[in-house]
């Protein structure tokens, strides 16, 4: 896989190194709700204090548009970080990022200090990668890491533009897992190989389904996409959500499989209702039969027992995209079943970020699975093949 420069590969001892994490957690008056992305950071954070470095940590959290916004600020999780550590972790409040009380911070510091530089998008040029920023940053430290995976599908100042002005680069303990579980389940998969992709939209998997029709033996597809895939087999699906403009291209996909020997599996039958809430009448129908008025949010029993035994004898199955509106308890059945079948089996079981990983957690399964993705988009860019220019950017071993 990817031969990147990792953090056992430094030596740090006495050196400063910028540390980009990916603390975009969300907040509610405040308090963090959900704190995984700061969890998943430990691990480096923890490696680098170890072994004497001067750790500076920065992060992004929302979108404040290049203006300082207080309800965006990192306090809060300088905060958390101290708890989770057990050491003061000093936060730079500077509306610059790069200001005062951030110079101070990183002069002062010893070997094992860890310091938290305010949000990297208040400032403008953040993600417009330029240059006076990065070097900004770069002028902190002697090395840079990248463990911020969930952002390096994104070329910006504090995940490529730095890593120009270093000495040296490279990726943290998060980056690296995400790299060898996501790149080998792509490029070097044990097989049998099962995909299976949800979500609402076609539009935003084509490039995953191309990719992964060269390497799967057996594809999956639910969720909001089913129901352009249904019409694209002659079906009638409603008011479920339909890409009418994408029909033509799930026709291709559908012969793109047969010709390549892949096994396309699609719904057998669709839980409907004519509203789109939870307490609401619903029923079972064949996936190619929904009438006039009624709409499809979730995969029904038969085709849960099928997506299941497709999964039996897989040796890598990745997962994209819930099954139906799992938010809502009574559709939350297709994506439930598709999280135990994934518990159940003893293969390499991954989950591509996003709600899919949301939806794994909420339900309880996120403990038997061998790889949960951190990245929505980076994950799905992943997928498709592409090169992260974050991943690009750090030295090679």
């Amino acid at each position: 896989m990817l031969n990147k420069k990792s953090v056992d590969d430094l030596q740090v001892k006495g050196k400063s190194v910028l540390v980009r994490c990916d603390f975009n957690v969300p907040l509610q008056d405040g308090a963090i709700t959900d704190e995984n992305r700061i969890t998943a950071a430990l691990p480096t954070i923890k490696k680098l204090v170890d072994d004497g470095g001067r750790v500076i940590l920065c992060s992004h959290m929302g979108k404040p548009k290049g203006e300082p916004k207080p309800e965006l600020s990192l306090a809060p999780v300088a905060k958390r970080l101290s708890e989770l550590l057990g050491k003061e972790v000093v936060f730079a409040k500077d509306d610059t990022v790069v200001g005062e009380n951030a110079k101070k911070a990183v002069e002062s510091m010893k070997d094992g200090d860890v310091v938290l530089l305010e949000n990297t998008r208040y400032r403008k040029e953040e993600t417009k990668n330029e240059e006076s920023f990065s070097k900004e940053l770069a002028s902190l430290a002697d090395i840079f890491v990248n463990d911020a995976f969930g952002t390096s599908h994104r070329a910006h100042c504090s995940t490529v533009g730095v890593t120009k002005f270093v000495k040296e680069s490279a990726v943290g303990y998060l980056m690296e897992k995400e790299i060898t579980f996501l790149g080998n389940a792509v490029n070097n998969p044990e097989h049998p190989f099962v995909a299976i992709l949800g979500g609402s939209k076609v539009s935003d998997k084509i490039n995953v389904i191309q990719n992964l029709l060269e390497k799967v033996d057996t594809l999956i597809i639910g969720g909001g996409m089913a129901y352009t895939f249904a019409v694209a087999q002659g079906g009638k699906v409603g008011d479920s959500l339909l890409e009418a403009d994408k029909v033509s291209y799930a026709k291709e996909m559908i012969e793109q499989a047969k010709g390549k020997g892949v096994k396309l599996l699609l719904p057998v039958d669709t839980v409907i209702t004519k509203e789109f809430k939870n307490d609401t009448e619903f029923k079972t129908v064949a996936a190619l039969e929904i009438p006039d008025g009624w709409m499809g949010l979730d995969i029904g029993e038969k085709s849960r027992e099928l997506f299941a035994a497709a999964m039996k004898d897989a040796k890598t199955v990745i997962w994209n995209g819930p099954m139906g509106v799992f938010e809502f308890e009574n559709f939350a059945a297709g994506t439930k079943a598709v999280a135990q079948a994934m518990a159940d089996i003893d293969a390499t079981t991954i989950i591509g970020g996003g709600d899919s990983a949301a939806a794994v957690n909420q339900l309880g399964f996120g403990d038997k699975m061998t790889h949960i993705s951190t990245g929505g988009g980076a994950s799905l860019e992943f997928l498709e093949g592409k090169d992260l220019p974050g991943v690009v950017a750090v030295q090679d071993k």
